[in-house]
């Protein structure tokens, strides 16, 4: 299974962008994993972005359902069982994703009801999705 994470504008604060890279490179070890960011200031950008019309797109909006980790953790390795083969999370930048995309997610996630800034949100989101398979494999990390 492959994770697309498709975030709108650049990750610039080099710390957050060290936590992101290790978070990266930890979901790799359970699933294939790929970052794209978009210029968030480019129709073109936008224009040219294609998603695979078999992948599973989760939106992540405030709007969206709250999880806990282990439900979370369930609805992925659900989603992994029943064989699909690439889950694209697409996370916003101050003013979210453009129409055209967001119809085109089949759920949507909210990571909290708090207000976090987009860089942020990338970081949990990676954290929530490396806590997610370990909680699959049974890896002692989320204890």
């Amino acid at each position: 299974m492959k994770i697309h994470l498709v975030m709108l504008g650049k990750t610039r604060r080099p710390e957050i962008r060290a936590l992101l890279d290790d978070y990266e490179a930890r979901i790799g070890r359970f699933a294939e994993v790929q970052l794209t960011e978009l210029r968030e200031d480019s129709a073109a950008s936008l224009r040219k972005f294609t998603l695979d019309s078999a992948a599973t797109v989760v939106l992540l909006d405030d709007a969206g359902k709250n999880r806990t980790s282990a439900q979370f953790a369930k609805w992925l390795g659900e989603t992994r069982d029943r064989g699909a083969r690439e889950i694209v999370f697409l996370c916003g930048g101050a003013e979210g994703f453009p129409e055209s995309l967001r119809r085109r997610a089949t759920q949507t996630l909210s990571l909290s009801s708090l207000t976090f800034s987009h860089e942020l949100a990338r970081v949990m989101l990676a954290e929530q999705l490396y806590r997610a398979f370990a909680i699959l494999a049974g890896h002692p990390y989320p204890k």
